[in-house]
This record gives C-alpha cells, sequence and structure tokens, in this order.
C-alpha cells in the first residue's frame, strides 16, 4: 500500500483510544490528517465519519483509520460513500484480509473492545498489505451503486 497521509475520524467513545493511535503513528513516521472529533464530549459519529470519507474521496488522504464504541456505526458511515471500503477490524487477520482480498481503503476499529496494543497489530498489518488484485478486482468493480 502506498501511504499518503492517514485520514483519522472518532466519535467521543473511540476518543481515548484515538489518542494513543496518533502518539503510535508520530513513532512510526506517518502523517495524518484529524477530521475529529477532538474531545471526549459526546458527539455524532456519522459527522466525523463523512469527514473523512470526503477526504478520502479528495484524495487528501490515504489510506483512513476510523473509531468509534464498537465501530459498527462509524463503518456504516463510512460505507455510505461510493468511493468508500471501510472495513471493521477487531484482529489482525481481519486487517490482512480486508486490505488483501476488498482493497480496503479505511480501516475502522471498535474503540470500546480493544487495548492499543492490539490497535497497533491491526494497524501495522493494515499498513503492511497490499490488494491481491486478479479475481477479486471485478469483486470490487461490482461494490458501487450504480
Amino acid at each position: 500500500m502506498e501511504i499518503k497521509t492517514i485520514g483519522l475520524a472518532c466519535d467521543h467513545a473511540a476518543y481515548p483510544l484515538m489518542q494513543q493511535v496518533k502518539a503510535y503513528l508520530e513513532e512510526k513516521g506517518f502523517s495524518f490528517k484529524d477530521y475529529g472529533t477532538y474531545s471526549a464530549d459526546s458527539c455524532n459519529y456519522a459527522e466525523f465519519g463523512h469527514r473523512l470519507a470526503n477526504g478520502i474521496e479528495a484524495g487528501e488522504v490515504y489510506p483512513g483509520i476510523a473509531m468509534c464504541g464498537s465501530g459498527e456505526g462509524i463503518s456504516m458511515t463510512l460505507n455510505k460513500h461510493q468511493g468508500i471500503r471501510a472495513g471493521l477490524c477487531w484482529i489482525p487477520e481481519l486487517a490482512h484480509m480486508t486490505r488483501l482480498h476488498n482493497d480496503a481503503n479505511c480501516l475502522v476499529m471498535p474503540g470500546r473492545y480493544i487495548d492499543i496494543e492490539m490497535a497497533k497489530q491491526i494497524i501495522d498489518e493494515f499498513l503492511a498489505t497490499d490488494f491481491e488484485g486478479g479475481r477479486h478486482q471485478a469483486r470490487i468493480d461490482s461494490i458501487p451503486v450504480k
């Protein structure tokens, strides 16, 4: 995967973990753009998911990393966008497969259900895995609603 600037988004439930993820990305030398939220105050995950999706679709960032409490809500929001393939991952093997077979351009993690050590493993696997292409490309091409 050719990494550009990584786009980030989360809600209040995942805010503490996202702060640790940002520190980890800095430690690894990655640049990122934070689309919010910017505090642990209650908020609407969809607002920040849409901001990140728009950034990915506009080419401002690639890939994205998003989180909410369960990961489900922000994942649903991201996947409403035609150019987004967000994969919800809570173990590294899922991150590997969502990149390898689905060419996911946004990693989603459940902020309330994993710790920073698991998040690091998931992020590393997601960023290190390339899309396999081949038979999977036709499947990817059939995802957008036409």
